[in-house]
């Protein structure tokens, strides 16, 4: 081999791998970690269920009336709360997101990757990819649990529990995608700002529990008092509950802005997808040019 040409491996091998080879290298390490880890898969699986069902049986017979004068007498309550679970579980992976940036942190595995050649967007983009997976199983786990108790409680059909078919369901799973995405982002934020596991999961709980009461979660916008829905208005939980509320019910739900430029559930759908978009390329910003200042401190 030449001298130029021995020259080019070596700065190939410093430069490191190419971005998707560093995405796939990055994804494969945090899905055997969440695997090897039974507490997290348990508490991630099992929150999202207990909700589900406490809250149906609880407030179901309370809430169900107003709701179907509200949006239609064909809703009931399960029909209304599973979108709400849904986006819950996509907080509640986002949440051990930043969990587990911390155990990296405090295994010494953080620094060691820094000052690797690892593109630091793959570093990001692989380990959301692998919330991205359990999103998609939970969300799946949650929509089949959630026609069980309409089934058990009212025999009612898949058609009367999604009304938009097989490309309805899809379509949750993307909203759920996009609508996490920004609130991992936030939960690597917390970690890599406070650098503690405790004060990440008070960041993130501190977050998670007032935006979604604050929002059509749990009841329509127009029951919550004046100043609530003021903040449902600006609230990315409200966007991604109506977005797949709207899949499910087939109607447009929105009701914090009125969207009137397409037909049907698109007028709810279209805005949504655009909201969280910009929660997530701003959030999912912040965090790369956190992890490009941590690796710069660490090199220097």
């Amino acid at each position: 081999m030449s001298t130029t040409e021995t020259e080019r491996v070596a700065e190939h091998r410093a430069a490191g791998n190419s971005f998707p080879v560093d995405v796939w290298i990055t994804l494969k390490r945090w899905l055997r970690k969440t695997v090897r880890n039974a507490s997290v898969v348990f508490e991630a699986l099992l929150t999202p269920f207990i909700f589900l069902i406490l809250f149906t049986q609880v407030f179901g017979q309370i809430a169900e009336g107003p709701i179907q004068e509200l949006i239609g007498a064909d809703v009931t309550y399960i029909t209304f709360l599973t979108p709400a679970i849904v986006i819950l579980s996509a907080m509640t992976v986002a949440i051990h997101s930043g969990l587990g940036l911390i155990d990296d942190m405090e295994s010494g595995m953080f620094e060691k990757i820094l000052v690797s050649p690892t593109h630091r967007g793959a570093m990001f983009l692989g380990k959301a990819l692998s919330d991205v997976i359990r999103i998609i199983i939970e969300t799946a786990m949650i929509l089949v649990l959630g026609y069980l108790i309409l089934w058990i409680d009212s025999g009612g059909s898949v058609e009367t529990y999604i009304q938009t078919g097989l490309g309805g369901v899809l379509g949750v799973f993307a909203i759920a995608i996009v609508f996490s995405l920004w609130f991992v982002a936030f939960s690597n934020i917390a970690a890599l700002v406070t650098k503690n596991a405790t004060s990440t999961a008070m960041w993130a709980y501190m977050l998670q529990f007032p935006l979604l009461f604050a929002s059509s979660a749990f009841v329509p916008v127009s029951a919550l008092p004046e100043w609530m829905q003021v903040v449902a208005t600006v609230n990315p939980v409200t966007y991604g509950v109506d977005a797949v509320r709207a899949l499910m019910l087939g109607q447009d739900v929105l009701t914090v802005i009125d969207v009137t430029a397409f037909s049907g559930i698109w007028n709810t759908i279209v805005p949504a997808v655009v909201v969280l978009g910009v929660f997530d390329l701003v959030f999912g910003g912040i965090v790369v040019v956190l992890l490009r200042r941590v690796a710069s401190s660490r090199v220097s």
